[in-house]
């Protein structure tokens, strides 16, 4: 069954369709690559799934049709995302960007939060233990109490991949994190990408540029060009194929 189904999906601003009837599916478990050239619509896509763009069409996780809520809704589902440039709180250390991804799972009030009831002091604690532990698995010890704005843009990158996953999420939705990291800082990106897939078993989206990393991490490969589904498949298969060559390097390229 699958985790997230996508149907028919359109967007439109006035008279721009970005997206026309884009359908795709991701498996449970599953790292499935959105990929396509610049202006294909792939953002377009992560943005409705997480209600940030409300277009036509169903956008079923676990059967439930989420097309129209809001992205606060979303998060608590348990849907995640990362954005291109990070979207961090800059004066705030890297532990606190961290909580406010717990956003979702905070069970408290403003009335027992302004008397710092016992209740609260063990919740904060269990938050601050799960950020620690996310902490850990993406190596980010020594930056812990760093404000983010400090910090060099791979690690701020990391960060916000680091946020995604302190909401113990369903699944995440990583868009273009490898986007302006140098060959180790993406190398590390990779190595946090599988052992999120094999260790913690959730299933990502993941939009790419970069086709080489495409081709050795991805499940499956979905491929958008002009807002319009252009191949579906396994990477071997969808990379090799004429129209999507085309749709990267030219036609003419394409057709020899």
């Amino acid at each position: 069954m699958a985790e997230l189904e996508v149907d028919r999906l359109t967007l439109r601003f006035g008279g721009l369709t970005v997206l026309e009837g884009v359908s795709l599916a991701l498996g449970a478990g599953e790292l499935f690559a959105l990929i396509g050239p610049n202006g294909a619509g792939k953002t377009s896509v992560l943005n409705c799934v997480s209600g940030i763009y409300h277009g036509e069409g169903e956008i079923r996780f676990r059967d439930r049709n989420i097309a129209g809520c809001e992205p606060h809704q979303i998060a608590r589902l348990g849907l995640a995302r990362t954005f291109q440039h990070g979207e961090l709180f800059p004066q705030m250390s890297v532990l606190d960007n961290l909580l406010t991804g717990r956003h979702a799972r905070i069970h408290t009030n403003p009335l027992a939060e302004m008397l710092f009831l016992g209740s609260v002091r063990r919740e904060e604690m269990r938050h601050r233990e799960a950020v620690e532990r996310i902490i850990e698995f993406v190596e980010l010890e020594r930056y812990r109490h760093t404000p983010v704005d400090g910090l060099p843009f791979g690690i701020q990158k990391l960060v916000g991949f680091a946020r995604a996953l302190a909401l113990e999420p369903a699944i995440l939705m990583l868009d273009e994190p490898s986007a302006g990291l140098n060959r180790d800082e993406r190398e590390d990106l990779a190595r946090f990408i599988l052992r999120v897939k094999h260790e913690l078993g959730i299933s990502m989206i993941w939009i790419e540029h970069d086709l080489e990393m495409v081709a050795d991490l991805a499940d499956r490969i979905h491929v958008l060009d002009y807002g319009r589904t252009l191949a579906e498949g396994e990477p071997g298969a969808v990379l090799k194929d004429p129209r999507v060559v085309a749709a990267y390097i030219g036609t003419s390229a394409g057709s020899a």
